[in-house]
């Protein structure tokens, strides 16, 4: 299968391409410079030159493919509801060129969260127009055009190189002394490792039903304490508790996702698609041997 990757010199975006190329499918990865080219290119796949702005270049990239995956999406959190709108449009753009053929559109949203309980495939949160969901409600709408779409919910992506909105929380701490989570740090994050993402996605492509959601989720809830913890340890300060007041001017920005319990499962993913978690490193064992505490 020719398969047309945005994102794909991404974070997430290369360790799909590297995955699909070993299981034999042919790439047609977007770059929008000739750095992201030319490491496309070193790893076996074709360029399509472009980026998410350029609703032409996406389309063509559609037509020239048997399936596309949507792993592209700008994490500038200063820019967020903008990126959203944006994401919204490449999705109905690319859509549009692959109505009515059967060929699969696996598109990348964040997940929902809903207190209480780890979120499930089967959760549909109302649509706020400022959040990931935009995506997939966008890519759910393409279903009544004939668009054989589904969705990937990911949660917080590692490696020792990055590990999600932890990464921020290192920053923070770092500028601020401490390493701090809110109250008693028992809301969890749900993770996942950047290399378990990979086949997820392509079995989706592969395997996957139109309509459905999937949840790159392989630790259910990791706490907020924990990570402030390993930070601690990472840069050698001290970890405290901080009040939901002094929390806002500690945290800025963050202190929402901060003060978030979001945990999801992906029970109903392993079942449906076949996919399982290989990674041996967890999220804590990656934060704790984070390049970004290597001066």
């Amino acid at each position: 299968m020719r398969v047309f990757v945005t994102g794909a010199t991404g974070f997430v975006g290369s360790a799909i391409v590297s995955d699909l190329i070993h299981a034999g499918h042919q790439v047609l990865g977007l770059a929008r410079s000739n750095a992201s080219a030319e490491s496309l290119i070193s790893v076996g796949a074709s360029v399509h030159r472009g980026d998410m702005e350029d609703l032409d270049s996406l389309r063509a990239g559609a037509n020239l493919s048997d399936g596309v995956i949507h792993a592209a999406f700008n994490h500038d959190f200063s820019k967020f509801a903008e990126s959203c709108e944006l994401d919204r449009r490449a999705i109905e753009v690319m859509g549009d060129a692959l109505a009515g053929s059967d060929r699969p559109f696996i598109v990348t949203s964040g997940l929902p969260i809903i207190q209480g309980r780890p979120v499930t495939e089967e959760d549909v949160l109302p649509l706020v127009s400022n959040s990931r969901r935009v995506s997939e409600q966008t890519a759910f709408s393409l279903v009544e055009r004939g668009v054989r779409a589904s969705v990937v919910r990911i949660s917080q992506v590692h490696d020792q190189d990055k590990q999600g909105l932890a990464s921020y929380m290192i920053a923070v701490a770092r500028e601020r002394g401490v390493s701090a989570y809110i109250g008693n740090g028992l809301n969890c994050w749900s993770a996942v490792h950047r290399l378990d993402t990979a086949p997820l996605y392509r079995l989706a492509l592969e395997e996957g039903v139109t309509g459905a959601r999937y949840h790159g989720v392989s630790e259910e809830g990791v706490s907020i304490r924990k990570i402030a913890e390993a930070i601690g340890r990472g840069l050698s300060i001290p970890v405290v508790a901080l009040s939901s007041e002094e929390a806002i001017s500690h945290f800025g920005w963050l202190v929402h996702p901060v003060s978030m319990d979001a945990t999801a499962s992906s029970i109903l993913t392993r079942r449906r698609l076949g996919w399982y978690p290989t990674e041996k490193l967890g999220f804590i064992a990656d934060l704790e041997s984070s390049n970004a505490f290597v001066d």
